[in-house]
């Protein structure tokens, strides 16, 4: 696998004190995404909050977008479409859509890490379309069929 030297991102500059996408800790998997607006989220609601930033992502990857443990935990918000996925050629703004399960409304403040993003490798294969597929012990089985 070829991997990646670096992703170039743009920062809007507009966004004073906006800054590079960062890892938490040295062996953090995903680097923090922070909002780069003010929102409140209502109980049961979900909004679409910008980070300030665009990606421009080598080909053959994608960044994944993950809830943060912390926000899941403490005030029930997540990531709505988990995980989120921005593709190689996408250039606009990186967004994440958060929905609020919580009890209370959840106030974003601009700079507060919303999520986590994940560089990861993309398979690209050929579909091929078959009249028949080969057997296999479980077939058709669908949810909790392996859990007899």
């Amino acid at each position: 696998m070829i991997m990646p030297g670096t992703v170039r991102v743009g920062i809007f500059h507009d966004d004073e004190g906006m800054t590079l996408p960062v890892y938490a800790t040295a062996l953090s998997s995903g680097v923090d995404l922070r909002s780069n607006e003010h929102a409140m989220i209502p109980p049961g609601g979900r909004l679409s909050v910008g980070t300030g930033i665009r990606l421009e992502i080598p080909e053959g990857y994608e960044c994944q977008v993950r809830p943060r443990s912390g926000l899941a935990l403490k005030h029930g918000v997540t990531v709505l479409n988990t995980p989120g996925t921005i593709d190689a050629d996408y250039r606009g703004e990186v967004r994440v859509i958060l929905v609020n399960l919580g009890e209370n409304p959840f106030e974003v403040e601009r700079g507060d890490r919303i999520a986590q993003m994940v560089l990861a490798p993309v398979s690209r294969i050929e579909w091929t379309e078959k009249d028949l597929l080969s057997e296999t012990g479980r077939g058709s089985g669908g949810f909790g069929s392996t859990g007899k």
